[in-house]
């Protein structure tokens, strides 16, 4: 009687335990990574091993409903999950659920995402916004230096999340390994878990599509560069944990460098690490991006038909002052850079840098012939912040955009196909505007 008992209590929790397991399953997530025409990527970390899936639907059409392939979460994979929603039609707004080993996650805020216009040969390409930050660094006493907090201020997330940004763009640092993490799968893993985790982020991920770079910290030691034994290592990773379609075109698959496309406009993402030369190797040919990522990029802006064509990269580019890594540091790469720019009749290149922990707007017009160049380096998100800047020789400085607090910008694209605008607010975690301009495509032509 009492083995009975016992085998009816064994199998009755067998078939209640995936219900019960899915409830506080759930590390971080769901994240939206990004988003086409006819599919977006949606992504999910469960604390364990456990099967995962997608429900979603067009939001005007709720009662039709498509669910995305199973997926078995595994250590040795961080427990992650990047999912396909491929039954979307452009330019709608969609709704999900997360389901966990078959029961239905519930979150206290909404969850969607959206799929990008198909507005070519129809209509001007809608006006869209984005979000645009890096340097986030995430308190953990356990493995932080000793003293006080360098992290602090998350509210800005809710600030971020508050502006209802189409997508997200991380210009590197998005974490910070710490010496305790730089030698092992294990402490990368649990360096991009807890900061994945923080519970401000979460309705951020849940919302709004994203896209990210690396520089060093998310790379791996401060200043690292080519030379960084475990760079295989942190590299699957980022692509582990973030959401881009694409990783290294330029490289045989090496490294983060990419790029995506919203409405009209283009984005090229470069890896300055992977291939970076040391800082103080001056005895060898320096480079910071090598010459198969400049190849690609300059083709790669050649061709497009983009008004805004944004660079995204880990360091300043324009700012001349030769200190800590600015690109001004590899003097020859940053020349040729500029040059095949200009030679190859570039219209509406836009640089967008973080690293500093300040930000700044940088302008080059080396003539009246000549389009302004334009750097914007928004930093630091939740680091430290620097005041180093204050006495700073970047001549090239726009006056009255020097910003030594927390912040990320918050950039704007609008206006018919043959004038679009670029509107850039600076905002800190209290949704306060600190400076902003606009510069129409026409001004860089």
């Amino acid at each position: 009687m009492f083995f009975r008992g016992l085998v009816q209590f064994f199998f009755f929790w067998m078939m209640l335990s995936p219900a019960l397991l899915a409830q506080g399953l759930v590390q971080s997530g769901p994240m939206v990574g990004y988003s086409a025409k006819r599919e977006a990527l949606l992504w999910v970390q469960t604390k364990g091993s456990a099967q995962v899936y997608f429900e979603y639907w067009d939001q005007a059409l709720p009662k039709t409903r498509y669910r995305t392939e199973i997926y078995a979460t595994q250590k040795g994979e961080a427990y992650t999950a990047k999912l396909v929603a491929d039954q979307l039609l452009p330019g709608k707004k969609y709704a999900y659920e997360l389901f966990v080993n078959g029961k239905k996650q519930t979150f206290p805020y909404p969850l969607a995402f959206q799929s990008q216009a198909h507005w070519e040969y129809r209509t001007d390409p809608p006006a869209f916004k984005f979000a645009f930050g890096s340097c986030n660094f995430v308190n953990d006493s356990l493995y932080d230096r000793p003293g006080r907090a360098y992290g602090g201020e998350y509210g800005i997330y809710q600030a971020i999340y508050n502006e209802k940004p189409d997508f997200m763009l991380w210009g590197g640092d998005n974490i910070y390994l710490r010496e305790g993490d730089f030698d092992s799968q294990t402490g990368v893993f649990h360096r991009n878990t807890h900061t994945r985790s923080t519970p401000e982020l979460q309705p951020l991920w849940a919302n709004t599509h994203h896209y990210a770079i690396w520089d060093d910290h998310d790379f791996g030691p401060n200043d690292s560069d080519g030379s960084y034994v475990y760079k295989s290592m942190t590299e699957r990773a980022f692509q582990l944990f973030w959401g881009n379609p694409n990783y290294g075109p330029a490289t045989e698959g090496k490294g983060c460098n990419g790029s995506f496309k919203w409405n009209d406009v283009e984005f090229f993402l470069l890896d300055n690490r992977y291939f970076r030369t040391a800082n103080e190797n001056h005895a060898q040919p320096r480079q910071m991006i090598g010459k198969a990522q400049m190849d690609w990029l300059i083709n790669a802006l050649a061709v497009s038909e983009a008004p805004f064509k944004f660079v995204v990269i880990g360091c300043q580019v324009l700012n001349p002052a030769v200190v800590y890594e600015n690109y001004s540091t590899y003097a020859e790469e940053r020349a040729e850079l500029l040059r095949l720019v200009r030679e190859a009749n570039l219209k509406g290149v836009f640089f967008l840098s973080g690293d500093r922990h300040h930000t700044e707007l940088t302008m080059l017009k080396e003539s009246p012939r000549r389009y302004p160049l334009y750097d914007l380096t928004a930093s630091p998100l939740t680091s430290g912040v620097s005041m180093s800047a204050t006495n700073e020789a970047n001549t090239l400085r726009v006056p009255g955009t020097l910003v030594q607090e927390r912040n990320f910008a918050l950039m704007e694209v609008s206006g018919p196909r043959r004038d679009r605008k670029l509107k850039i607010k600076i905002m800190n975690k209290d949704s306060k505007v600190l400076w902003e301009r606009e510069i129409a495509a026409k001004e860089l032509e």
